[in-house]
């Protein structure tokens, strides 16, 4: 099994990191400035803006 990529509000963050709110179909619906949060490990995640988003790592380049 792969690694959990999607976060609900509540969960714990797997690794300390950017994270970015996404919608269930990132592809189709974009978000019009979604939040950003920094977490360390361990940190739960905060409330999104609507209930069906969730929170996804950022990838650092």
């Amino acid at each position: 099994m792969g690694e959990q990529t999607q976060f609900e509000p509540g969960d714990r963050a797997p690794n300390n990191g950017h994270y970015m709110e996404v919608s269930e179909d990132a592809f189709h619906m974009n978000i019009q400035d979604p939040k950003h949060v920094t977490l360390e490990k361990g940190e739960r995640f905060p409330e999104t803006t609507n209930h069906n988003r969730k929170w996804k790592k950022v990838k650092q380049f």
